[in-house]
């Protein structure tokens, strides 16, 4: 349907990189937000990180003094509702999942947005999947479902409607997380847009739909709450922002205009690669059990992407 969008040139290295990098920066936000969302409703910490980071967009944008071209009205909207879909709904999920399971488990969970990413990529851009890439969907899911299966200590298992609400909002974050991929990936392809200012009309949008929400929701105090009278959740949400949403979508946007969608999605999501080692590092016990579940994930991928 849209072939003839798709053959834009990548350039060597830089989006794999920039995949890379902000993978492991989600994955340092990823255990911070899972601190302070323990005292911030998720739909109210969604819409500050959203505030801040714009606010370093806007600030970046006005130091490069890059300008946004304005060929056609078609890629705006579609990083828009990019946006809208991604972050409002998606990023919202994800943060309620991090509150019941905790970051490595959510982020494990994430690993099923590349297969989600190449079935709808197959829906809406008619990319075909070969049996290779079938195995690595099967290989990603046995991943995922072998380490949110296991008992965690010091975690709430024994209540399985905690567990599998939390199981559900991440789900919902990986779908949402693909469908946001491949609309942006199609506004890169219809488009000269850059990548600062798709993140910035993304996260604008985002916002917007999420000031929408609260408001018609009676959530309208949000800067007034207790908790922001704390200056450690306060500076932790900013930290947490500042990594894991200014840079962290603005890198993302990048590996999605410089690299294929697949390859851009599969190095997205080895966050649990990098919260593993954070997860020793704050004394967590990791099991080999979790160790094998990330490789096993991984290699899915790696199938899903790599091997034609």
């Amino acid at each position: 349907m849209f072939n003839n969008y798709l053959n834009f040139p990548f350039t060597d290295g830089k989006g794999e990189l920039a995949a890379l990098l902000a993978a492991g920066l989600w994955a340092v936000a990823s255990v911070l937000y899972g601190i302070v969302g323990q005292k911030i409703p998720p739909l109210q910490l969604n819409l500050v990180k959203g505030i801040v980071a714009i606010a370093f967009l806007c600030l970046t944008i006005w130091l490069t003094g890059e300008s946004l071209p304005i060929s056609s009205p078609a890629p705006i909207f579609l990083l828009c509702l990019s946006g809208i879909v991604g972050i409002s709904l998606g990023d919202t999920a994800f943060l309620a999942a991090i509150n019941h399971l905790g970051a490595r488990r959510v982020l494990l969970i994430g690993t099923l947005s590349p297969p989600i990413t190449a079935i709808a990529a197959n829906i809406v851009l008619s990319e075909q999947l070969n049996l290779s890439a079938w195995c690595g969907i099967l290989l990603t899911i046995m991943g995922v479902a072998w380490v949110v299966t296991e008992r965690v200590p010091n975690t709430d298992d024994s209540y399985p409607q905690h567990l599998w609400r939390g199981v559900g909002f991440g789900v919902l974050a990986a779908i949402t997380n693909a469908t946001g991929t491949v609309i942006s990936r199609l506004a890169f392809a219809t488009g000269s847009v850059t990548p600062l200012w798709a993140a910035l009309l993304r996260l604008s949008a985002a916002v917007l739909v999420l000031v929408v929400w609260l408001w018609f929701n009676r959530q309208r105090q949000v800067l007034s709450y207790p908790y922001w009278q704390s200056w450690r959740v306060v500076l932790t949400s900013c930290f947490a922002a500042f990594f894991g949403t200014y840079l962290g979508i603005w890198l993302q946007q990048t590996a999605i205009k410089f690299t294929a969608a697949g390859i851009a999605s599969t190095l997205l999501q080895t966050s649990p690669l990098f919260v593993i080692p954070l997860a020793m590092c704050m004394g967590e016990k990791v099991s080999w059990r979790a160790i094998a579940g990330v490789i096993i994930a991984i290699i899915g991928i790696g199938l899903l992407f790599y091997l034609k």
